[in-house]
């Protein structure tokens, strides 16, 4: 895989669920889940309350007909006792002037209150822990606070009953809710009897269904709860396996690489993984891969180059060391040209090689341009004619294709790359011999081509011509005078662009040399 595959490598990938996905789903379902459970129950127990407070409200207004009709005091304290008894409720009559208490159905039955609140003291532990789940729900939920319930002395008077006072004010049906000891809903209703009586009926219930029915529900809603906890360990642990495992794996790599035993890694690539950490493993073993190969380049580069800064640095001490002991003026001559000819050649390799070794750092930081490559070929042929550089060989541009050759890049760096081509192509060209420059556009590429008529590359070392320092130069050029830097660091400024540039088959009739860079075009 090449570099250009690493970056363009898919943030999400084609088959299976991205790691996003299933984070977030994980995320979302337990939360929703807890969410709407609270709020259900909320809703559930909100609901009860209303209706049984609305059948309080209707209960006594029923009830203050019914003992309105029995004219009787005997027989109004029999009605409250069966009324009392048959619907588990509390009966309570209250003069509408002085608040006095005038008739209770516990007192006034023989058999005893028809309800009686429970102790908490005497609950069991589980019943004690469902009410300090009870306070922490209403706390969570933010419900208002519920007056507690107290149990009124034998003939108290109705001031302590808020809704009394209300229904003797005005008229109206005031129904209250309280809690018990035990926090068991205890309604009231407090309604004036028909009839111009002067009298309000309080009836009291403790609606302890109400209590057992919402714990029943939040059981039932724990049960979901902990089973999407449950789904929530075990996707976690999932995740933990597939995410975590293959993580460590990676980081025990890379500490080894930085260890520097990277040549005794294997970097798993996991390509059973379709997931962003497959696509982190494959990209990671792809950097350690172009790491090592780039050391690699590093490592023979600096020894090339030691090579060949000693060759000319071995003949300048040379040089050097016998210039002294020469007494001949000619000889001493000759020794200082070749010191001055080395000294050139170290200064030429030094700039090359200065030049190569920043290349790809500056044009990762350059942002390319439209670039016209027939004006700029044609711009570089006219100062290459003024300063004579072609010498006896003639130059021909030729552009095929309906569109302008427009690619994106540095122009700079381009024209450099042109340049070092017919360097190339001139130094192998025979005087009187022509050069022939070809730019098509096709498919959204760009082509350009320059062939000469020299001896031609032999397909066996076509690649190499774009090693660094190798030089096969002509029988006649001065040695020393080419780095052996040139098509190397065109080809690096032409990758750098996302382009190739290749030696290929010379078209009939040339037979020289054809050496092909091929571009992406402009696509502003």
């Amino acid at each position: 895989m090449s570099e250009g595959e690493i970056i363009s490598l898919p943030l999400v990938s084609r088959r299976g669920v991205s790691l996003t996905t299933r984070i977030l789903a994980v995320n979302v379902i337990v939360l929703g889940l807890i969410g709407a459970s609270l709020l259900y129950l909320d809703s559930f127990r909100n609901q009860l309350l209303a209706e049984r407070m609305s059948q309080a409200g209707a209960e006594a207004e029923i009830v203050a007909i019914a003992i309105a009709r029995a004219a009787p005091s005997g027989e109004r304290a029999g009605l409250l006792i069966r009324i009392g008894e048959a619907r588990h409720i509390r009966l309570r009559l209250y003069d509408a002037q002085n608040g006095a208490l005038l008739a209770d159905s516990f007192a006034l039955s023989p058999h005893g209150p028809s309800f009686a609140l429970k102790d908490p003291a005497q609950d069991r532990y589980y019943i004690k822990a469902a009410r300090v789940l009870d306070r922490a729900m209403d706390w969570v939920l933010g419900d208002p606070p519920v007056a507690p319930y107290a149990e009124p002395a034998a003939a108290q008077n109705a001031s302590i009953w808020p809704e009394v006072a209300v229904a003797r004010r005005g008229g109206v049906i005031a129904v209250r809710e309280r809690y018990a000891p035990d926090r068991t809903p205890i309604i009231t209703a407090a309604t004036l009897l028909p009839g111009g009586g002067g009298q309000v009926l309080l009836t009291l219930r403790n609606d302890r269904d109400i209590t057992s029915k919402v714990r029943e529900a939040r059981q039932s809603l724990a049960e979901v709860v902990g089973v999407a906890l449950l789904v929530s360990v075990l996707l976690s642990l999932f995740l933990a396996r597939t995410i975590v495992n293959p993580l460590r794996l990676l980081v025990r790599a890379a500490v080894r690489v930085r260890a520097g035993r990277e040549r005794e890694v294997v970097v798993p690539r996991l390509p059973q993984r379709r997931d962003e950490i497959g696509l982190l493993a494959r990209a990671f073993s792809d950097m350690t891969d172009a790491l090592r190969s780039r050391i690699d380049a590093m490592e023979a580069f600096a020894a090339d180059v030691a090579h060949e800064i000693k060759n000319p640095l071995a003949s300048l001490r040379s040089a050097i060391d016998v210039l002294d002991k020469v007494e001949d003026e000619d000889l001493r001559r000759q020794l200082t040209a070749i010191a001055a000819h080395d000294v050139r050649r170290i200064d030429r390799l030094v700039t090359e090689i200065a030049d190569a070794s920043r290349i790809d750092a500056e044009l990762s930081r350059t942002t390319f341009e439209a670039v016209n490559l027939l004006e700029l070929v044609n711009a570089l042929a006219g100062a290459r004619e003024q300063r004579g550089i072609n010498g006896a060989v003639r130059l021909h541009i030729t552009h095929e294709g309906p569109l302008p050759p427009v690619v994106p890049g540095d122009p700079a760096r381009l024209e450099r790359v042109l340049e070092n081509l017919l360097d190339n192509a001139v130094s192998f060209s025979p005087a009187g011999g022509a050069i022939a420059v070809t730019i098509s556009s096709e498919g959204g590429r760009v082509r350009l081509e320059v062939a000469d008529d020299g001896p031609g590359i032999a397909p066996d070392v076509r690649e190499r011509v774009f090693e660094r320092f190798h030089s096969a130069r002509p029988a006649e050029e001065d040695f020393g005078r080419h780095s052996g830097l040139g098509l190397a660091i065109a080809r690096t400024i032409v990758e750098a662009h996302e382009g190739t540039l290749t030696a290929g088959d010379p078209r009939p009739p040339r037979h020289g040399a054809r050496l092909v860079m091929d571009l992406p075009a402009w696509r502003g």
